[in-house]
């Protein structure tokens, strides 16, 4: 039997729904997902198994222009995905016109592998704008294989999206094995569901100053015993995420707690703390040490 494989490589701006389209594709909550901008830090591959089939998804980091040094080792993931596609999915959200990173947008417009276009969020617009949108993306990529309107919070089109990929997907070994979801381990998941909790959670620039570290995990036949360190950039960032008495740390432990025990299907115990570490996203070796 012949066996299929490829990468294929998820390139948009912030908060169009790129880690919520491969959540969907995969049928796994691997990625972060959140209405804040910026939302993916890494790059995150969801792994789509079929017996002579594997697709390995990539979901990347929001494209912007960097304000300081992690946002630069986060553009570094988008740029190392341009570069090892054998599809690319460009995705934009209804309403967007423009895409201001002209080097990404050119080696789209010239890329030697398939391009798809999905045109997600249709749900919150009409014919009207999604015929302009359609007309837009197809004078802006006139390569592209097709265009696709797309809601993955409705799951309309998402199914069609990966029918239409499966076509591409050339002949290829088994990349990863077959029972494997993504390429991450379990401590980046584990860090990845308490930073989707402090997103959801926190206002303003906490969300982003934030980094978890899993200091341990430890699996035991009925139990998963997890110690996290949720890092912070200032002394005050440090009394808003433990908020009055411990009480926001407790809710976002108790909310990832949740969302753990649902993903591995075992009891967890987790423990949380919170570190301060001065400046971390402009520091280079600390930068390093978590993985940017």
């Amino acid at each position: 039997m012949t066996h299929r494989s490829g990468f294929v490589n998820i390139i948009g701006r912030p908060n169009v729904g790129k880690s919520s389209l491969l959540n969907a594709l995969i049928g796994e909550r691997l990625a972060v997902t959140n209405p804040k901008a910026q939302t993916t830090r890494h790059r995150i591959f969801g792994i789509y198994n079929e017996p002579d089939l594997q697709i390995v998804f990539s979901d990347t980091p929001g494209v912007i222009d960097p304000a300081y040094r992690m946002q630069e080792s986060m553009m570094v993931f988008v740029k190392e995905a341009m570069k090892d596609a054998d599809v690319f999915l460009f995705m934009v959200e209804l309403g967007q016109t423009e895409f201001k990173d002209e080097r990404i947008l050119a080696g789209l417009q010239h890329a030697d592998v398939p391009l798809y276009v999905a045109i997600n969020k249709i749900d919150k617009g009409n014919q009207e704008q999604l015929e302009a949108a359609v007309q837009h993306w197809s004078s802006v990529f006139p390569n592209a294989k097709q265009i696709l309107p797309l809601s993955v919070l409705e799951s309309f089109n998402v199914r069609e999206l990966l029918s239409a990929i499966k076509d591409e997907i050339p002949e290829g070994p088994e990349w990863f094995p077959k029972d494997q979801l993504t390429d991450k381990n379990d401590r980046f998941i584990v860090s990845e569901i308490i930073r989707e909790k402090i997103l959801s959670n926190y206002k303003q620039e906490i969300p982003y100053s934030v980094q978890v570290e899993v200091e341990s995990f430890k699996e035991e036949p009925d139990i998963i015993r997890i110690r996290a360190i949720i890092i912070v950039a200032r002394d005050t960032q440090k009394s808003i995420v433990i908020g009055k008495g411990g009480s926001m740390l407790k809710k976002v432990g108790t909310e990832a707690r949740k969302d753990m025990e649902s993903y591995y299907g075992k009891k967890i115990f987790l423990e949380t703390f919170v570190k301060v570490d001065k400046d971390w996203r402009n520091d280079e070796r600390k930068l390093r040490k978590y993985g940017y």
